[in-house]
Order: structure tokens, then sequence, then C-alpha cells
């Protein structure tokens, strides 16, 4: 399927993503607890600032405002029945920003976790959850956006859902995971898992990879994963900036622009093609990982020990495909900072 990221990825040895959404939004007053997706129509102007910085700092794509999108999600805040609305104008707003751009930007529709637990741990049925995502889907198709993107994932059984849900919407897409739990997703998937998964969908993503999770470190140890598979579809890194830490009462998260500069130039030698930030990065931080871009030359793929000396530790032992590695199942729920 010909669409505006593949065009771009035949063009571009890297492409610049964008950089957190909450964090962003809580920098312009959002509350804690809030659902960010009533700012789509209560706010517009602000979530029209959110995507421009973006693309101001030299984002080549950005995700809409559209994260806890789905009914399941939007149910906690009473708007369950406001999905179609909010999906469209987070996407509708994507639009008219990329369109006023003079360079080509992909608007990504997000797509997060519904944050129920699937059959057969818990009791969200696989076609109640195609149904969610089915319905998020067309929403931001008909919004005007380029490409779905899920993210934040955990299950491979939540994985294949929205695989479905978005053939059924006739839409390309990309998909990453979040691996937090010693290399592992929350629910036991390792990098290997996921490249392996991939493959086994009748309709894969254009790209996959990892977001959010731990540090830098962590997510590149986790693309250095995908890329020993051997697999030949593009990946993604989208990394947090540094470890959060509590200051004056917020949570800061530690890695300086410069940080994340160094991240991004590694994480495209480690193999990865579509590289942004996930919590805690902002434009700051976008624009010196667009100069790192840039104005690097592509390098060997790096070691382990040259991750660590770069970006610090890494926060476990393992990168998770080790039995001993396997963590208890258990339940979260997490929204994207």
């Amino acid at each position: 399927m010909t669409n505006a990221l593949s065009k771009l990825l035949e063009t571009n040895g890297a492409i610049l993503a964008d950089g957190a959404t909450g964090t962003n939004l809580f920098n312009m007053g959002l509350q804690s607890g809030d659902a960010p997706e009533l700012w789509n129509v209560d706010a517009p102007d602000k979530i029209r600032a959110l995507y421009q910085g973006s693309v101001d700092a030299g984002s080549d794509l950005f995700l809409t405002n559209t994260f806890g999108g789905t009914s399941a999600r939007l149910k906690l805040h009473d708007a369950h029945n406001r999905v179609g609305e909010l999906n469209r104008a987070g996407a509708e707003l994507g639009r008219e920003v990329a369109d006023k751009a003079e360079r080509p930007i992909v608007v990504a529709g997000s797509v997060g976790p519904t944050g129920e637990i699937m059959e057969p741990v818990g009791s969200l049925s696989h076609s109640v959850a195609v149904e969610m995502f089915h319905e998020q889907a067309e929403a931001l198709k008909e919004g005007g956006v380029d490409v779905l993107w899920v993210e934040t994932i955990s299950a491979p059984e939540e994985f294949r859902a929205a695989a479905e849900a978005f053939a059924l919407a006739n839409m390309p897409w990309c998909g990453t995971m979040s691996f937090d739990t010693a290399g592992r997703t929350m629910m036991g998937v390792t990098s290997a898992d996921l490249a392996l998964l991939v493959e086994t969908l009748p309709n894969p993503p254009i790209a996959f990879g990892a977001n959010c999770g731990t540090g830098a470190s962590d997510i590149l140890r986790t693309v250095l994963g995908f890329a020993a598979q051997g697999t030949e579809r593009p990946l993604i890194s989208k990394g947090n900036a540094g470890i959060p830490k509590y200051v004056d009462g917020h949570i800061h998260y530690d890695g300086t622009p410069e940080l994340m500069g160094q991240y991004a130039a590694m994480a495209r030698d480690a193999g990865a093609t579509i590289i942004g930030g996930c919590c805690g990065t902002m434009p700051d931080h976008l624009r010196k990982m667009r100069e790192a871009l840039d104005t690097t030359s592509r390098g060997e793929r790096p070691t382990l020990d040259q991750i660590t000396d770069a970006l610090g530790p890494f926060s476990s032992a393992s990168d998770g495909t080790d039995d001993e590695a396997a963590p208890e199942r258990r339940t979260r729920r997490r929204r994207r900072a």
C-alpha cells in the first residue's frame, strides 16, 4: 500500500518522530487524572501548539493526541460515547498542522492500550477489543491521519486485535510495545517475540519497535534485540528522556537534550529507522536529536558497553531473552507521558 510514511521511508535514512504528549500537555496546564483527548475539542489551540512544537523542532512525523481514545479508556472520564468526535478532532488538528508545513509531515493516529486485560488472563475478548480498536481507527481515518500507530502495548493478544481492526479500516499501521520489565513487556513479551509476532500477522505493520519503557540505554538494547532477529522491516525507537525523578513535587526526566541527541544517533546505528522520544521528551530534546541525525555519519552498530558508556547503565542485567528473566504477569493501567 502506497502511503505518506512509505514514501518518506524510501527517501530518508532516518525519520525523526515526535516526543512526549503528556509531559508537554502537563506543561500547558493539563491536570493529573484529566483526559488529554478532551482538549482536542475543549482546547484545540493547545493541541495545535503541541503538534506544531514537534514540527518546528524538526520532526518528520508526529502522533495525534488520541492515545486514550478507545471507548474503554474514555469510559473512565464518562466520554465513551465521544470516541468518534474526539478522535476525529485530534486527527483533523494534526492534518491542519501538517498540511501547512513546508516539508512532508506524516500524521500518525495514536492508539494506546485499552487498559483492560485480554482473555485468557483477563476478561476482554478478542472480538470486543477488535471492535473498540476499529471504532477508533475509523474516526482517525475520517480525521485524515496518514497511518495508524498502536503504542505502549504489552500483550500479544492486544497487538493482534489492533492489527485486525486496522485491516478492517483498510489503513496502514505501525506498532510498538513497551519493554519495561527486565527487557520484557509486563505480559512477558521479549524483543525476539515481537519480531516474530509481526511476521505472523495477515496485515503486518509498515514498521514496528519499542516505546516508553525505562531509559534510553534500555530501549537501544531492545532495538539491538529486534535487529538480531534479521527483520527487514523498519524499526521504531521512541525512548524516554532519561529516568523519571521527583523534583519539588513534580516528575522530572533527567535526560538532557544533549543525551537525547546521542541517543538518536545511536538508535540509528543500532538499526532504528524511525526515532523519537516518549515520556519527558520536549522540543528542545527533539532539536538536538534532529541535529545529531543530520550532522553525524552513520556508524557501526554500538556494543552494549558503548551504549552504557554514552547513555548510562541498563535498569536490569538482562535483556529479557533468557528464561530466568521472565517476570510474573501483573496488571497495571498506564498513560503515556
